[in-house]
């Protein structure tokens, strides 16, 4: 069974969960290119590898950079990255909250089991599978504490295949660009 999720068109979405649960894929079937901000990607360009944590905090900083000018712009912007910590949320709400910007999370949870096989086949390297267990509680966390966050809209796919199931509908900006 199909679920629309409604998005203004020009938003702030978090994607939420553990490595392997399908974010990336998720971002490049339902989003252009030009409106998704990858902390891999980031720390590629940067450090010319994707796992490479040592470019994590460099890679953040240019990912806050451009998710202030696409804000600011009144574009769609969508950060792929894990999310799980409520710090680091807040610190991506803060932005599009002064630019009064709406914020929608997109929970992904597709279960421990799932991430962890997923893990297993991934490349270049796999995450070691102690870290996608800890990402797996804190989501648990995350599931508890996201309503109270300030996000517009939270949704929450419990299974893969409500992940695979799901049509995004765009709506209209809720203020205009520069306004």
């Amino acid at each position: 069974m199909t679920r629309s999720l409604a998005l203004p068109a020009d938003a702030l979405v978090l994607l939420v969960g553990p490595s392997g649960s399908g974010k990336t894929t998720f971002a490049a079937r339902h989003f252009a290119p030009s409106q998704v901000l990858s902390s891999d990607a980031l720390r590629e360009t940067i450090a010319d590898d994707p796992t490479d944590q040592r470019a994590t905090d460099d890679a953040f900083t240019l990912l806050h950079e451009i998710l202030a000018m696409r804000l600011r712009r009144g574009r769609l912007t969508v950060v792929d990255a894990t999310n799980l910590e409520a710090w680091a949320r807040a610190q991506l709400l803060d932005g599009a909250w002064r630019l009064r910007r709406p914020t929608v999370a997109i929970v992904l949870d597709v279960g421990l089991e799932v991430c962890l096989e997923r893990n297993a086949t991934r490349q270049p390297r796999p995450v070691p599978p102690a870290a996608i267990r800890r990402q797996h509680r804190w989501l648990r966390d995350s599931l508890r504490s996201l309503p109270g966050e300030g996000f517009a809209d939270v949704h929450h796919l419990a299974s893969a295949a409500e992940v695979d199931a799901v049509r995004l509908e765009r709506g209209a900006s809720r203020r205009e660009p520069g306004g």
